[in-house]
């Protein structure tokens, strides 16, 4: 195995990472993001039974051993829990959100690279897994009460003038 094979499965523990450092200041909702991820990695596989595309590492060499017959390369998983992880992380914090967006982006390039994926796969992949978080972000932030310091615009008080 090289680096990049091992770098796609180190990217995913990055996001690991990230979530256990956004649960010690958002509790519920870090849990919830990461729960968005698992609902787009299951979308995912329903669109995998729908859609029977073979591995580019079928019919070419590649870097790292092909998945067994049967797993099929559209959408790209990897490139799905990415995606989905660094929406989810970019929705609880900016700055971690954008090394998670290019985390995400490196590894969904890797498994291209290595020959497992077309670039169509992890593209679709990363798009899935983005919008689907995004999605359950939008019901959640419906459904959960927001605290008065998380607010969007906080509110002043200002003395009166005499």
């Amino acid at each position: 195995m090289t680096w990049l094979t091992v770098g796609t499965d180190a990217v995913l523990g990055v996001f690991a990472l990230m979530f256990l450092l956004l649960w010690f200041q958002h509790k519920l909702r870090a849990f919830l993001a990461g729960a968005g991820v698992v609902v787009a990695y299951a979308v995912s596989e329903v669109v995998k039974l729908v859609v029977q595309e073979e591995r580019p590492c079928r019919t070419a060499p590649s870097i790292a051993e092909c998945p067994a017959p049967g797993d099929w390369s559209f959408p790209s998983n990897h490139s799905t829990i990415a995606g989905a992880s660094a929406m989810a992380i970019f929705l609880l914090h900016r700055t971690y959100g954008w090394i998670a967006v290019v985390c995400a982006i490196a590894a969904a390039a890797s498994r291209v690279v290595v020959g497992v994926h077309y670039v169509h796969d992890v593209m679709a992949g990363l798009a899935l897994g983005a919008l689907v978080s995004w999605g359950i972000a939008l019901l959640l932030k419906k459904k959960m009460p927001v605290k008065r310091e998380e607010a969007d615009a906080p509110t002043v008080v200002m003395q009166r003038l005499r």
